[in-house]
């Protein structure tokens, strides 16, 4: 009996240890809601401005067990289980393919921990099968036309950005992740902003870089080396992909000496404002994460506390979403978003 008992006084050191190195900010101390938060990678830029925001939210008012999917969903599908094993009182997910978020609801209305997503938007008939799943995030069909916007006020402000002088705006497009909304939304929206003011585009080359920057560098060595001074604009789905065409284009002599091709971003990242102080990149469009990451933890936390998430302080669209705003960040106004 005494052997048996000091394995379970072991097996239950080592869990007590194993939850409170799961841990990263947010106190967890003795009463407060434990709230389980998975990001689909920790290296992504954006996201983990988001992580930063959720854990300071957190601070003094919630225990956070904060994992790491790896850009895995079979990863994320076991972590989303250990949390509703431990019976965590919320769990928020910012879902690898947003395809799974159908069978991770499943699990958590089993279970009974009600489920924020974020950032990636799960599909309207998943979010219908449980009253206690909710989403954060942005419409990306706002990103898309801002970008649009911030191409047609360079182009119709500098005629020279019309290199061939055939009054069509030849484009590069670097996608996101393929059937990520984000992508395919920024991807359709900025050329309908642009095709709306007038102007008359044609598409050289499109693919994926998947939100990263060193692969975003190699497509666009190789977009450059095809199409040379065809290219007029550089649209990417995000900053990180933007800083990658962006240090392609250096190799190639540009951002020196008066050569210069405009290139968008998405997000307004730290580094997306130091290349917009530097004049080398054109715009990009802040994807609020101070909002996005307060609004993911104030609807877990009533969630996870029981209490009416119209009192989080959030307006909560269709019963199950909120919305947070992106805005326009050029030289002009980047200014206002240093942190």
């Amino acid at each position: 009996m005494k052997k048996l008992f000091f394995v379970m006084m072991i097996v239950f050191f080592a869990s007590m240890l194993a939850f409170a190195s799961g841990q990263q900010g947010g106190g967890g101390g003795s009463g407060q809601p434990q709230i389980g938060v998975a990001i689909y990678k920790f290296d992504d830029t954006f996201m983990s401005y988001v992580r930063n925001a959720i854990q300071q939210n957190a601070q003094g008012k919630a225990g956070l067990t904060m994992v790491d999917s790896q850009n895995a969903q079979p990863t994320q599908n076991d972590q989303v289980d250990q949390f509703i094993t431990r019976k965590l009182n919320a769990i928020a997910i910012n879902p690898v393919d947003r395809t799974a978020a159908g069978a991770i609801i499943d699990k958590a209305k089993a279970g009974n921990v009600p489920v924020v997503f974020f950032n990636r938007e799960p599909f309207a008939e998943d979010m219908r099968k449980w009253d206690k799943v909710y989403y954060v995030g942005a419409k990306a069909e706002e990103s898309g036309t801002m970008q649009g916007e911030i191409v047609v006020d360079y182009w119709k402000a500098n005629p020279g950005a019309d290199k061939n002088g055939d009054g069509v705006l030849q484009y590069i497009m670097l996608k996101g992740e393929p059937g990520h909304q984000d992508a395919e939304l920024r991807t359709e929206f900025s050329i309908k902003a642009v095709t709306a003011a007038g102007i008359k585009v044609q598409l050289l080359a499109e693919d994926t870089a998947m939100w990263d920057r060193p692969r975003a560098v190699e497509k666009m060595d190789a977009f450059w080396a095809r199409f040379g001074d065809q290219i007029e604009v550089v649209f990417c789905n995000n900053d990180d992909m933007a800083l990658g065409a962006i240090e392609s284009l250096r190799k190639a002599g540009f951002f020196t000496g008066g050569r210069y091709l405009p290139v968008v971003g998405v997000d307004a990242t730290a580094p997306a404002l130091q290349a917009l102080s530097e004049g080398t990149l054109l715009g990009t469009v802040l994807n609020d994460d101070v909002n996005q990451g307060k609004a993911t933890f104030d609807i877990s936390y009533a969630l996870a506390t029981g209490a009416n998430v119209t009192g989080a302080g959030w307006p909560i669209i269709d019963g199950k979403y909120v919305w947070v705003p992106y805005q326009k960040v050029t030289r002009d106004n980047y200014r206002n978003f240093l942190r």
